[in-house]
């Protein structure tokens, strides 16, 4: 018997996404897995039909059905229209969400480990990281032009060692709606950080008829921030990091990959730490009001390992 269609996990050539299966030349030893495919889709669809997540749509045998969460192990978005800006696409269509698409706001302290949530999360729930820090980093390495206005006026200020003006930041944004409008949904890290900037794009949204899903809120006592992040040591050539505690050298203060020197960098000494702490908190306390008066707000503790928080957020946050 020669089947000659079967289900693959691969990405589908034309679309990059695997909210549909891609069909490939197949033996005949694969016919089992074709005549078992409808049981399995029942089983799948009945198991990640739980009300308590919030993924109420019914899936079909055109989806994947992942083990952690409701869009894993899909390919990582280029973001290339996030990073360039102006009239430049990602090379990757956005993939298709199961239930509804996230559009999330991210605040926590720097060493609380919201980067690493923001992976998690877009790589499980199929959205596209927009952080402001990687458009500043990737500016850098930009002929002249690719570069939009916006983005001229922020290098300039970066040359100069000065904070970027919110009303550049927000010319960045702008210049960036394609990616809020996004059907895959977002995750924004690192904007907005001030009460002005939550305002205009609170109004950026409104304008392009879009509604965040939620502002999610990782907190940590400032003792324990200070520790984790006065725990890192940074090779000297290959800027490789550790942490003495949690990812130590095999031999202490020499890296694993080169052999270079380990050093503790001045910020990461805790007089320094404890002194951006205090400036994030007063910084960041009206903006964590405003989205508390929006019903937005969700305060997640970043206690635990990275995957004990994803969880902690899936059910606090995602599960609403």
């Amino acid at each position: 018997m020669d089947f000659k269609l079967i289900a693959s996990r691969k990405p589908h050539k034309a679309c990059q996404t695997l909210n549909k299966f891609c069909l490939m030349p197949a033996k005949a030893e694969f016919a089992f897995f074709v005549i078992l495919t409808p049981f399995f889709g029942k089983l799948a669809r009945a198991y990640w039909r739980n009300p308590k997540l919030g993924y109420h749509t019914p899936m079909n045998l055109t989806q994947i059905f992942p083990e952690h969460g409701p869009v894993a192990n899909l390919p990582k978005h280029d973001r290339n229209a996030w990073l360039k800006g102006g009239g430049a696409l990602c090379e990757m269509p956005p993939r298709v969400p199961q239930g509804q698409a996230w559009r999330i706001v991210l605040l926590g302290a720097p060493g609380i480990g919201k980067g690493t949530q923001a992976e998690l999360l877009c790589e499980r729930l199929g959205t596209c990281q927009l952080s402001t820090g990687d458009i500043f980093r990737n500016a850098k390495c930009l002929q002249e032009h690719e570069q939009t206005p916006s983005m001229k006026d922020a290098l300039g200020f970066m040359r100069q060692g000065a904070l970027v003006p919110d009303t550049t930041v927000l010319g960045l944004i702008r210049d960036r709606l394609r990616c809020l409008r996004c059907s895959g949904g977002f995750l924004l890290d690192g904007f907005p950080r001030t009460v002005p900037q939550a305002e205009a794009l609170e109004k950026i949204l409104q304008e392009e008829n879009i509604q965040l899903s939620a502002v999610l809120n990782y907190e940590l006592p400032i003792e324990r921030i200070v520790a984790r992040i006065s725990g890192r040591r940074t090779c000297s050539k290959c800027k490789a990091v550790y942490h003495v505690a949690n990812r130590p050298p095999k031999v202490a203060d020499v890296c694993d990959h080169c052999g270079g020197s380990l050093f503790q960098r001045e910020d990461d000494r805790p007089e320094s730490v404890e002194v951006r702490m205090k400036a994030y908190a007063t910084s960041t306390s009206p903006l964590i009001n405003f989205y508390q008066q929006r019903g937005l707000l969700l305060t997640i503790s970043a206690d635990g390992s990275p995957e004990e928080i994803y969880q902690r957020t899936r059910l606090l946050a995602l599960g609403r």
